[in-house]
């Protein structure tokens, strides 16, 4: 009996050191960077933004912040530095909700960096949503100061094999200035393969009312946008509109919801140009861009060439929205651009 207990003692105790050693191992490489800036010598992948960014967020240096869904993947942080003397950091979600952004705001604003600008990317069409609504789930674990649910990252398979021994044994650091880049090499950004795998969506006969959005755009901006924005006053914010492609308006065409989406930049511009520290940029009008589907991988991404002109445009204020009117005049612009392109010759051709 008392070798039993004996040997119960010993595998418990054994379990307990193993599950202590692991617990020690995630805290001092802390791959997600919950408790710390990673170590100097540690090769760390970075590629799960949910469970990345809030520790990135919180503990990384920097004096500036890319926030945005995929429209905003392909910037490279060293551009903010070459055009604006910026030390950025990119913090976006794939599909992002205004609830995803002001989620990772909560945690910047709280971080010990003095942040002198913010880009963010405005996707209309996510603003429709619920104020409470995220494209996925978050870890909250992960988002909130509670160490006692830490539990789930620190006894965490996956952190373990794939975040901590795989990169050890086949180290390959990813660099931080173009991290979470789409996985889209420059031969998918041509026309024949955007074509190829374009389906454009059924025709809807009953067009939308103009202000159908407004007041769930209105919720968005006032929960989870402006508050960030009027509580920080230093900070620049620079909201930018990206630049889809015309394949984006042949599905508003299709969906017969053009006035109304053309309400939602109005009232986005209106609000937010309310505020002294908002500039905001408009790309959608951009015929060169929009209008050739070289740019573009499929009908909405494009080439990281196009980010690098908007980085360009955000120093030295090209494309920018200054007032209502010119807001207005921007979107009939807009609205002349749609009407005149030959959507008809585009879809005419088997690709």
């Amino acid at each position: 009996m008392n070798s039993f207990k004996k040997f119960i003692f010993i595998s418990i105790s054994t379990v307990i050191i193993l599950f202590l050693g692991i617990i020690a191992l995630v805290i001092y490489i802390d791959p997600f960077f919950h408790y710390h800036a990673p170590l100097e010598n540690f090769p760390y992948l970075v590629d799960n933004q949910l469970s990345q960014n809030p520790g990135m967020a919180k503990h990384m240096t920097y004096d500036s912040v890319i926030l945005g869904s995929s429209m905003t993947v392909n910037f490279n942080t060293n551009w903010f530095q070459e055009e604006m003397g910026l030390q950025t950091i990119k913090l976006n979600y794939s599909g992002a909700y205004p609830k995803d952004q002001s989620n990772i705001m909560k945690i910047i604003f709280e971080s010990d960096n003095d942040v002198r600008a913010v880009f963010l990317g405005i996707d209309v069409m996510t603003y429709t949503g619920g104020v409470e609504e995220t494209k996925y789930p978050i870890p909250e674990y992960l988002y909130d100061d509670n160490y006692i649910n830490d539990i789930r990252y620190l006894l965490n398979k996956d952190v373990v094999l794939n975040y901590i021994f795989r990169q050890a044994a086949d180290p390959e650091k990813t660099d931080l200035a173009t991290v979470y880049q789409s996985w889209w090499t420059d031969e998918y950004y041509n026309k024949q393969w955007v074509m190829h795998n374009y389906e454009p969506p059924e025709k809807v006969e009953v067009e939308t009312p103009a202000d159908a959005y407004l007041e769930s755009v209105e919720r968005n901006l006032e929960i989870n946008i402006c508050p960030y924005i009027e509580q920080n006053p230093e900070t620049v914010f620079y909201v930018f509109f990206p630049p889809y492609s015309i394949l984006y308006w042949n599905d508003v065409l299709c969906e017969n919801h053009l006035e109304a989406t053309m309400a939602e930049y109005q009232f986005i511009a209106d609000r937010l140009l309310l505020l002294e520290n908002v500039r905001i940029f408009f790309f959608p009008n951009q015929e060169w861009i929009v209008t050739d589907l070289n740019n573009y991988a499929d009908y909405s991404h494009y080439h990281r060439d196009i980010n690098h002109y908007m980085t360009k445009c955000f120093a030295d204020g090209s494309c920018e929205i200054t007032s209502s009117e010119e807001m207005k005049q921007t979107l009939v612009e807009m609205r002349l651009l749609i009407e005149k392109f030959d959507f008809e010759e585009l879809f005419s051709v088997e690709y």
